[in-house]
């Protein structure tokens, strides 16, 4: 008799390689998919799992959600107990130079993964969605109930359709979900992209920092364990619930400006930035900020690393990484 598993799409990402450890934690089978893409160095995120591979619970599945056909052997190999979906071309700013391979895996992707569990009979799915659906919505803080038909980035568009899409398969195929919107995490293994990582990089060799507007604009900064504990919670009330379809805010609800960002990584490196002024890029919003009631009730998601602590985590894994 097969084992049950879980598929976890994009597992040697940020994000994904930190919750392949914890369900591994929990004695689960993982199958990870990961195509190991160049957006940023495949050897990163290889080293991000290299952990986990030793594990005898962990299979990797080199294979590219648009491959519908690879992805059908993975379902056919396996017992599928639930599909978290993490994998996604990400970064607004990139979407924007290239539209059309974010609409490809973004939405043909997630498309191709709801057919699967369809065709498998698979009930369970979480998927990574982002609080960049909010656009520059006027109320703040941000709650799931917010009107989101105002995108303004390729970026949020595909993951304002992926919740659509998704909710097509639960009214259809009755799959139970939770789509998550993540408010900008950090923390170890932060994509070298993303501002924290880049700007601690940046300070520690002396380098000027790109620093967009005046420094106002705000976002409701999360730490990595607190979105992982965010998503283990969803994950198990879709698994003692029936007909489930939740959107949640998984933030820390609280906003930091860009100013004290890099003040906050200033004193933990104990080093002055330098500061190249710029204006604000097109697609980026104003500020983020996170409403969690409705996940702090539904599923006890209860965040508890503040900004501050966060980035000395982060700059004390930054200096002693290999």
């Amino acid at each position: 008799m097969q084992e049950e598993v879980y598929i976890l799409t994009g597992c040697a990402g940020f994000i994904g390689s930190h919750l392949t450890e914890a369900l591994l934690a929990q004695n689960n089978k993982v199958v990870g998919i990961d195509n190991f893409c160049d957006f940023y160095s495949p050897n990163i995120k290889r080293k991000n799992i290299a952990e986990s591979i030793k594990n005898e619970n962990f299979i990797l599945a080199e294979e590219d959600i648009r491959d519908v056909t690879a992805l059908r052997n993975v379902f056919q190999q396996h017992k599928v107990k639930g599909v978290i979906h993490l994998a996604a071309m990400a970064g607004v700013r990139p979407s924007i130079a290239k539209p059309s391979l974010y609409n490809e895996v973004n939405i043909s992707g997630t498309m191709n993964i709801l057919e699967l569990m369809k065709e498998f009979g698979v009930k369970k799915f979480i998927f990574a969605s982002s609080s960049s659906v909010y656009g520059n919505n006027k109320k703040v803080p941000f709650a799931e109930t917010d009107n989101v038909d105002k995108a303004i980035s390729p970026y949020a568009a595909t993951k304002k359709a992926g919740e659509v899409i998704a909710h097509t398969y639960h009214h259809l195929y009755n799959i139970d979900m939770a789509l998550l919107r993540f408010f900008t995490v950090y923390g170890e293994r932060q994509r070298p992209d993303l501002a924290i990582h880049k700007f601690t990089k940046m300070i520690a060799n002396g380098e000027s920092i790109p620093f967009y507007g005046d420094g106002s604009t705000c976002r409701d900064y999360t730490y990595i364990d607190d979105i992982v504990d965010g998503i283990l919670k969803a994950l198990t009330h879709i698994e003692r619930n029936k007909d489930v379809y939740e959107i949640l805010n998984l933030g820390e609800s609280e906003t930091i400006s860009l100013q004290e960002m890099v003040a906050t990584i200033e004193k933990a490196l104990n080093k002055k930035a330098k500061i190249n002024k710029l204006p604000m890029q097109p697609g980026d919003v104003c500020q983020t900020y996170a409403d969690i009631s409705k996940a702090k009730e539904l599923i006890g998601y209860s965040p508890k690393t503040d900004f501050k602590e966060g980035i000395e985590k982060f700059v004390d894994w930054f200096k002693n990484r290999e």
